[in-house]
């Protein structure tokens, strides 16, 4: 299973990240994303790659 890991201190809540994901895995929450709906992740790496600050990474389980 993939799942994205975002790290909060790079992360400035711009949420590009948040409109590039096809499956709704991610939110912005008091203005930093979050993994909302990691069973919906399938690895594709949108998020990692439209990431301007190269906060999020994704890991297999």
């Amino acid at each position: 299973m993939s799942r994205p890991v975002i790290d909060k201190d790079e992360c400035s809540g711009c949420g590009i990240c948040v409109d590039s994901c096809p499956n709704g895995v991610l939110d912005l929450v008091d203005e930093i994303s979050v993994v909302v709906n990691e069973e919906e992740c399938t690895g594709c790496g949108i998020c990692v790659e439209e990431c301007p600050m190269g906060a999020i990474k994704i890991e297999e389980d």
